[in-house]
């Protein structure tokens, strides 16, 4: 219980007096713990030591210093010798405890404290208990943190900021949000910190409803607080929300900074929203915020996957420091983007640098060998791994082997590779193998993978879905009819194809046979002009993965609503002529989407980049970057 009729802590400090640390001036000249130790040493011949001021100095000194003055050993001992350890003594230890990346060192910071509570000579005052709290939450030790929060109460601290923004989260690090709710709902203060740790919390189980409800509340907010909403809504796949936030927080006019960038950059780039991660660039160079290697990753994922490789290449060679992970961004980039060569090339460039490629680099450069067909590259990438860095290749590293090979039309080696992991395969190997067999026309195998898949994800409707259309492929409606009527059986549903595109810094999204747009009439009549200038050129649709027993000219009048196409049209009709029109999408592009686009890409002479679940797709003159190896 928390007691309504504590006292609130009151400081009596009026002036501030000179810190401790200006009455030993030689303890201010230490550069290193030897420094350190032998002002100590002197302290101890002349009896300086027993001066309880002089004691503590020493102690913070070689307790909570930057490295190398740092050390905890050593300050346990000068804790140890002290005849009386004062309250700020006991603080001073018990954080440098708190602080430790040692676990054993966080309960020693308990144990110390129960030590001090026990003591008839000093008392916990409000500088302690933070770092008790802190030593709770990190070891997750709720029952202790309870018995912390009783004795904070007992002192009358329990209407003190400070240890009170603490306390909440203390309980929140310990996923114990129900109590954490019941201290901040009877506090309900003006303290922005304590509002942020709440919405920190429930972020932090996925409870964003509850954090949202918290961020309106806010009676003012930091830049913290829109940063945590932001990268929330970003780390929980809500991409629209975090940018329309984003969005919101430049209308208050509150400046982002360098964590709002870091957070707001992976929605921009899973929705292609490259004016807006543009912006993003600007602002950063514009305010002096320091484009590191964690930023710079981030804008050079962004610019990759908004479609712009060119610019990301132009980034990632600005940048005066990469580490592995910069790397891996521009390399993953450029695998996307279906430049497999200049992959490969930035792969070996990289430990040329000396820079170690990590298992992020692996699955890289060998996607980039599965876009264009390099199976010898890729076994000879899957060995260097192994055999000369020493890492022991993961499922995703045999995924990309498995889809290396299958794509090469070598089914029998990926299915002997399969069977050879050192691992139980994943959904994701056996529908790269599945897809495999679709496009190879290999029912046999493809049955057999598709069973397997099903018996491990009965919902998951993409076994489901290869395997009617394989069957449509062979006009066996059929065995699409038992298929389709299994998933109804289930209950299991196919993903809807949605494709987004941004247009005057707006991401409009659509669905298949989507006609909820506000310019839904334009779309659909400039759709009707695309058909009638495709068939202009002799283009027939590709009805093949129709799933429909119908004729041809039934089928393919829903080819004509996916997604994608609406997107285009939308593009075509809203931008300016010659304008790029960039489309990204959640499903893998259809054959049909891909030949039409191709057209489209001449008959209006745009270049057309489409980035699907798998990769990109640059259309120009008629032509794809991907070669119609995809």
């Amino acid at each position: 219980m928390i007691s309504s009729i504590s006292k609130p802590y009151t400081s009596t400090t009026t002036t501030s007096p000179s810190h401790p640390s200006t009455f030993f001036p030689e303890l201010r000249q230490c550069k290193t713990m030897r420094d350190l130790k032998q002002v100590h040493a002197t302290f101890i011949k002349t009896g300086r030591i027993h001066d309880p001021l002089a004691a503590a100095e020493i102690l913070r000194c070689c307790a909570l210093s930057e490295a190398p003055q740092r050390d905890l050993d050593y300050a346990r001992a000068v804790f140890r010798h002290m005849d009386q350890p004062n309250c700020f003594s006991y603080n001073t230890i018990i954080r440098a405890l708190s602080e430790s990346e040692n676990e054993e060192d966080t309960i020693e910071a308990l144990l110390l404290f129960f030590q001090m509570v026990q003591s008839e000579f000093v008392e916990p005052n409000r500088f302690t208990f933070p770092s008790v709290l802190k030593a709770c939450a990190r070891t997750g030790r709720v029952k202790d943190g309870k018995q912390v929060h009783g004795l904070i109460v007992k002192y009358s601290l329990d209407f003190d900021a400070f240890v009170v923004s603490n306390l909440v989260r203390m309980y929140v690090m310990c996923g114990v949000m129900e109590d954490a709710y019941a201290i901040f709902n009877i506090k309900q203060s003006n303290n922005v910190v304590l509002w942020n740790v709440m919405i920190d919390g429930y972020v932090g189980i996925d409870d964003l409803k509850a954090a949202r409800y918290l961020f309106d509340k806010m009676p003012q907010r930091s830049v913290v607080s829109w940063n945590s909403m932001i990268s929330g809504y970003a780390q929980n796949s809500f991409f629209k929300e975090a940018l329309e936030l984003f969005r919101v927080m430049q209308m208050e006019e509150v400046s982002p900074n360098y964590v709002t960038l870091v957070s707001v950059l992976p929605a921009v780039s899973r929705l292609g929203a490259l004016e807006l991660g543009k912006w993003v660039h600007l602002y950063a160079e514009k305010n002096g915020i320091e484009i590191d290697e964690v930023l710079g990753s981030a804008l050079i994922d962004m610019y990759s996957k908004c479609g712009n490789i060119e610019k990301a290449l132009q980034l990632f060679e600005s940048l005066s420091q990469r580490n592995v992970i910069t790397w891996n961004a521009i390399i993953t980039g450029l695998a996307m983007h279906g430049q497999a060569k200049e992959a490969l090339d930035h792969f070996w460039k990289m430990e040329t640098a000396g820079v170690m490629p990590s298992n992020v680099s692996y699955i890289a450069v060998l996607s980039a060998c599965s876009h264009a067909g390099l199976v010898e590259e890729g076994r000879l990438i899957f060995d260097h791994m192994s055999r000369v860095v020493g890492l022991e290749p993961r499922i995703q590293h045999y995924g990309c082997m498995v889809d290396l090979l299958g794509r090469a039309g070598l089914l029998e080696e990926a299915e002997k590779l399969i069977s050879e992991m050192s691992v139980e395969p994943d959904d994701v190997i056996l529908k790269a193998l599945l897809g495999a067999c679709k496009s190879h026309g290999n029912i046999e195998l493809g049955e057999r993978v598709a069973r397997r898949l099903i018996e491990m994800a009965p919902c998951d409707s993409g076994a489901y879905v290869a395997l009617s259309n394989m069957y449509a492929s062979l006009e066996d409606w059929e065995r699409v009819s038992g298929v389709r009527l299994k998933m109804k059986e289930m209950d299991v549903r196919k993903d809807p194809g949605c494709s987004w595109i941004e247009y005057d810094g707006i991401i409009h999204e659509f669905l298949v046979e989507d006609d909820s747009h506000p310019k839904a009439r334009e779309i659909h009549l400039m759709l009707k002009e695309i058909s009638r200038q495709l068939s202009l050129l002799g283009y027939k649709p590709d009805t093949s993965q129709v799933l429909l027993n119908v004729d041809d000219e039934e089928k393919a009048s829903p080819l004509l609503y996916h997604s994608e196409k609406i997107a285009v049209a939308f593009g075509l009709i809203s931008s300016a002529p010659g304008t790029p029109i960039r489309v990204v999408k959640n499903l893998r592009i259809c054959d049909d989407c891909h030949s039409a686009m191709k057209l489209i890409s001449k008959i209006y002479a745009r270049k057309i980049v489409v980035r699907d679940r798998k990769r990109f797709h640059h259309f120009e003159n008629g032509l794809c970057s991907c070669t119609d190896y995809w």
